[in-house]
């Protein structure tokens, strides 16, 4: 077993980029490249030089940043079969953009030296010990990155071994065995690599890919056979199926393993790195995703709640917050009453937690949810329930009458207006908006009745907007449900309407969000 530290090396700017859906911009990469020089990567491999100008322009950019815990290394190949060095443009690239790390990719497997490079193996041997030993000459720390290095070993072991052999001899500092086509089981990975650290006199490095959902598996078992240094990516970005996730990786080793990765303080920094890239990269977040996801500390069986009142370790392997993420309990037709009592406690919120009020409640909740609502993604409605219940909660305005005009012209222009009626602290205000849509009207005639009362009111932002039948068979009539996410630039909520009529649940939810944005921005203005 592999012990003490284990480098980490980040290739989100360039592998990461790979992945479907995923382009980065030369401002994104500079962004995200400062945020995992500050949590603390030791390697960063932003790009490859030699490919485009949005790299090579990136490295040039980085000379005048001064990394406090990353090296910054540059990606390239090889020579190309039947040329030198000194006259490979790819080669050049690297050297010219200014970095002191280079990252090379060789051919470690026959079949690609024959289908791929069509040159014979004896020439790739060569391509592999002079590539190197040319950005040595220059000054360089090599990492050399062994293409297909597992499905190499398993067609030809000893002429795989030859390639990593090739660029030991020619000064490489860290050889990296790669599972490029991600087949490899974890029980190969301990047996190949175990053979390889004992074959080289270099330290090892492991880089996998998902396309079994064994990356990250892959990784902690190589760290276990010997690697000292595990390549990945920020929530597992990369082509096909991905790379492995380092938010996954990091924690396993540091915390599951006891090695020393990061610096342990940065741990708590994780959850907000794999949010942030995500952002960047226009991804939604998987919920489930180990350790950072939303859902990862979630729960809601009330035999699961009732314990972890008792003691968070019942259901938690590690407290959230040593990652940066939090605990959610959520509300739902599986709660039991520990549910609401550590939703209560969560709010500060008074009220008799044991109770007959709280079994009226709970059974309440229940009802709401058989008829479509579903609080785990509305959370501000769940609240404001909730605060009815025990606080005594009203809206701040109460809905006196609404009506919706929607004019469909022959140029397919839609045209909506919305009028509305609202009581608003004891007065009645009537007025009207149009909008792009009837809910986009709806959303503007609401606001502009409620500006005037809570000027805060327009810094809230409606950011997503979904619907779900409930009933396809019941065609047009079915009950519909509406989600609705909203923010202010510093928090996000969400909350929920259902109706057979799809205004009707539209305004449910919205109403729910502005009441709910009004509600935490009085309390804000009150403890400040």
């Amino acid at each position: 077993m592999t012990m003490g530290k284990i480098q980490i090396y980040d290739t989100t700017l360039r592998d990461g980029a790979q992945g479907e859906g995923i382009s980065f911009s030369l401002e994104d990469k500079i962004r995200i490249a400062r945020r995992l020089d500050k949590i603390g990567v030791h390697y960063i491999e932003a790009g490859w030089p030699g490919s485009n100008p949005k790299d090579m322009e990136f490295y040039r950019r980085m000379l005048d940043y001064p990394f406090r815990s990353a090296r910054l290394a540059a990606f390239c190949s090889t020579r190309r079969a039947g040329t030198v060095p000194e006259d490979d443009a790819n080669l050049r690239a690297v050297l010219d953009c200014g970095v002191r790390t280079a990252t090379m990719v060789g051919k470690s497997w026959d079949f690609h030296v024959f289908r791929a490079l069509n040159t014979t193996l004896e020439e790739n041997l060569d391509m592999v010990r002079q590539s190197v030993a040319f950005l040595k000459a220059h000054g360089l720390e090599v990492i050399y990155d062994a293409e297909h290095f597992f499905d190499g070993y398993k067609a030809q072991p000893e002429y795989a071994l030859a390639t990593l052999k090739a660029a030991q001899e020619a000064g490489a500092d860290t050889i990296v065995l790669c599972d490029t086509n991600g087949g490899t089981l974890p029980t190969e990975i301990t047996e190949i690599v175990s053979r390889v650290c004992g074959e080289l006199r270099v330290p090892v490095g492991i880089h996998t890919h998902n396309d079994s959902g064994l990356a990250v598996a892959n990784s902690i078992m190589a760290v276990e056979a010997g690697a000292v240094m595990v390549q990945g990516t920020v929530n597992g970005y990369g082509e096909r199926c991905g790379n492995a996730d380092l938010c996954v990786v990091i924690p396993n080793l540091a915390v599951k393993k006891r090695l020393s990765t990061i610096p342990r303080e940065n741990l708590v920094y994780l959850t907000d790195l794999s949010r942030y890239v995500s952002e960047i990269a226009n991804m939604n977040p998987d919920p489930r995703q180990p350790y950072v996801g939303s859902s990862a500390f979630a729960h809601k069986g009330g035999i699961h709640v009732n314990a972890l009142l008792k003691d968070s370790g019942t259901y938690e392997h590690i407290p959230p917050e040593s990652v940066g993420n939090t605990r959610r309990v959520l509300v739902s037709e599986l709660s039991g009453i520990s549910n609401l009592v550590y939703k209560f406690r969560e709010l500060n919120l008074n009220g008799n937690h044991h109770g007959e009020e709280n079994r009226q409640l709970l059974a309440q909740l229940k009802e709401l949810e058989s008829q479509g609502f579903q609080f785990e993604g509305a959370e501000g409605s769940l609240e404001l329930l909730l605060r009815k219940a025990y606080d005594g909660y009203r809206r701040p305005f109460a809905l006196e009458g609404m009506r919706l005009l929607t004019d469909l012209k022959d140029d397919r222009v839609i045209h909506s207006e919305a009028v509305i009626k609202l009581k608003v602290n004891d007065q009645i205000v009537h007025t009207a908006a149009e909008g792009n849509g009837p809910v986009n009207a709806l959303d503007n005639a609401l606001r502009k009745a409620l500006e005037e009362f809570f000027p805060g009111i327009n810094e809230m932002q409606l950011n997503d907007y979904k619907v779900r039948v409930l009933d396809e068979k019941a065609g047009t009539e079915a009950v519909v449900r509406v989600l609705i996410e909203t923010g202010d630039g510093r928090k996000t909520w969400g909350t929920v309407g259902v109706s057979s009529n799809i205004i009707e649940a539209s305004w449910q939810a919205l109403a729910d969000s502005f009441a709910y944005g009004i509600l935490k921005r009085q309390e804000d203005q009150s403890s400040s």
